[in-house]
């Protein structure tokens, strides 16, 4: 993300970096959107079929742990494997985020604590998401309809934060 936010304030957001991130947003979203509701058919922004037994390997081998010191190494080798293929899925918001940072004329120390402030954001999430999907798969798997509805979400969110960055870019400052 510092890459990004340095990249967007070397060059200035510009109208038409602003349209190229919103399209970007716009299609990313439009992909989530039409994933939640035509499932694993076409081009998707998923989790490939393919990577997910070794997640859930890994999941059910902390479940079985029986010291806390490697339980807590494995969860967190498991959330940064599942964050490295979460960032190649969701790049799209990083960008966005912070192009609208800089939009906001603050000071580098202001940037970076903002970037701070995304990133502790990201990985609390994360790390709440994987502290349940490592109870939840000890109980029952996430189903196909609450995939869907996921997807359909975060879609929306990427269709309006794309929508908002082409046609209203002021109401994002």
């Amino acid at each position: 993300m510092a890459a990004w936010l340095n990249v967007f304030l070397l060059i200035g957001m510009s109208a038409a970096l602003q349209w190229v991130l919103g399209g970007m947003a716009l299609a990313i979203g439009g992909l989530n959107v039409k994933d939640s509701i035509y499932w694993k058919q076409g081009f998707t922004l998923s989790i490939p079929d393919s990577a997910k037994p070794g997640i859930y390997a890994r999941m059910r081998a902390v479940l079985a742990a029986d010291k806390l010191l490697p339980s807590l190494t494995a969860v967190v080798i498991l959330a940064i494997m599942v964050n490295f293929i979460e960032l190649l899925c969701t790049a799209g918001f990083p960008a966005i985020y912070t192009a609208i940072l800089v939009q906001q004329d603050l000071s580098p120390t202001a940037y970076y604590a903002y970037l701070g402030l995304y990133i502790a954001g990201y990985v609390a999430d994360d790390s709440l998401m994987v502290a349940v999907a490592v109870i939840a798969l000890s109980n029952r798997k996430l189903t196909e309809q609450t995939g869907r509805w996921l997807k359909l979400i975060s879609g929306v969110v990427m269709l309006g934060l794309g929508g908002m960055m082409i046609l209203r870019p002021e109401w994002l400052m």
